[in-house]
Parts: C-alpha cells; structure tokens; sequence
C-alpha cells in the first residue's frame, strides 16, 4: 500500500551563480528522499531555458546573480513553478520574498533547514497560487527607476537598456516595444510599465503610447485637440489632448 501511494519525487533544477553554492546544496540534496536534480544553472539565462523546457516541479533560486537576478527570473518565465529562494540577504529581503516563495533559504542553511522547506513545497504543491505577475509587483524590492526591461522571445533573452527604448506601444494583450529600429513583444500592461518608468523621461502621450522625450524632435499639430509627436526614427505617434498638456508641463520644467 505504502508503494502505491507513494508520490513521484520533486524535480528540482538548481539556480546560483557560484559553484560552491551549487555543489553545497547538490551534496544536500542527495541525501533528501523523494528529489531528483534534473538541472544545475550557473545564471539566470540558463534557469529560463530550464524552466521553460524540462517539466519542473521546484527551483532553488538565487536572488543576486549577474546579467539576471532571481526576480528577472521569474519574470520572463512561462509556466508556473514552485521556488525557494536561496539568498545571502536578511530579513529586509526575505520579507518581500515571502509573497510568492515557498519558502527561503538564508545562506548557510543546515541539512533541517533544508527538509523543511522540501516538506513546505509538497504541502503546497498542487494548490491555487497567488498570480505571478501580481505577485512579483509586490515582492520586488523597491527600486528608483527601471534601468532596463527584459524580454524573452523563443529560447532568446534580450535586455533593453531604458535609456534606449523609444516608444511603447499598447497592442491587444501585450506591449510593443520600440529601441534601436527593433520592436520587441511583452506581456504587461501599459499602466505598470508606466509606473515603473521615470516620469521625468518618459510621458504617456496617448492611451496608448508612452514615449522617450528625448526621442522626440518635434510636435505638429493634426487636428483641433489632437498631435503627433515626431521621433528621431521618422515614427509618428499620436498624441491626446491630455498627453499634450503632460508632454508640455514636462517641457516646460526641463
């Protein structure tokens, strides 16, 4: 009986970016019943192709890692997955993990430490999770200003510098992202994109679109309340009444 209802053991890829890290909790993991490693990633660009291609159950995420952090992470991943964060930080960091982890792992974390967050994982596997978008907007430590956007398309991660993004633009259920003559997809809303964006940088001129002021060159007049604004690349974007009097404040101010 025991053999029949026994469950399938949790597969779990492990995420840092420094080796000793990795084979500490490699060494751990191999005397915990009911795990199998399916795949060991060095950064965050690996632990998307993880996620997104092997059928994972559990990942062991750190939190700083250089090119993508455990939260970018998060973010351009496609499937849900359960994660344990394994951070060197305190309890600062920790507070705001808690909103979509399973649990966290302060570094170092004993063998007891580490059963128990298993333990945690099997009790919450299989039930109803808060969305991850909604979660992240939460959990995300607070920071001044995006510095960059990151996008995933097929097997390939792009980062997008801010101050090389030109024009955003609201299609359907996602974002169309202009920099560098390339336009690039993202799912999100305009409203959290731009509340994430310097205001002193970028002005939402249209419902629909956000635009780089540094981007453009000038303002012509298309209709009794309405503009375009026209861009270094030649690109026309409309402009509202009321995306008008923002543009205009800002331009005024600087």
């Amino acid at each position: 009986m025991g053999e029949a209802t026994r469950q399938p053991p949790l597969r779990v890829a492990i995420v840092d970016d420094e080796e000793p890290a990795r084979s500490l909790l490699r060494e751990l993991l191999a005397h915990a019943d009911g795990v199998e490693i399916v795949a060991e990633c060095a950064n965050g660009f690996e632990a998307v192709r993880a996620v997104n291609d092997l059928a994972l159950d559990l990942l062991f995420l750190d939190v700083q890692m250089p090119g993508l952090s455990g939260f970018d992470v998060l973010e351009l991943v496609d499937r849900d997955v359960a994660v344990i964060f394994v951070t060197a930080y305190d309890t600062h960091a920790v507070h705001a993990f808690e909103v979509y982890a399973v649990d966290y792992l302060l570094k170092p974390f004993s063998a007891e430490r580490l059963a128990e967050a298993l333990a945690r994982t099997r009790r919450r596997l299989g039930r109803p999770q808060p969305a991850l978008t909604d979660a992240l907007a939460t959990a995300q430590p607070v920071q001044a200003r995006l510095t960059r956007l990151l996008v995933r398309e097929g097997p390939s991660v792009f980062v997008i510098p801010i101050a090389k993004l030109d024009v955003v633009e609201a299609r359907d259920d996602y974002l169309c992202l202009r920099a560098e003559g390339r336009e690039y997809r993202k799912q999100e809303t305009l409203a959290k994109l731009e509340a994430r964006l310097d205001p002193a940088r970028f002005v939402r001129v249209h419902r629909s679109f956000i635009v780089n002021v540094a981007r453009i060159l000038r303002v012509e007049r298309y209709a009794k309340d309405s503009h375009l604004a026209v861009l270094a690349d030649g690109r026309k974007v409309p402009v509202s009444r009321a995306g008008f009097a923002r543009l205009r404040t800002l331009m005024r101010g600087s």
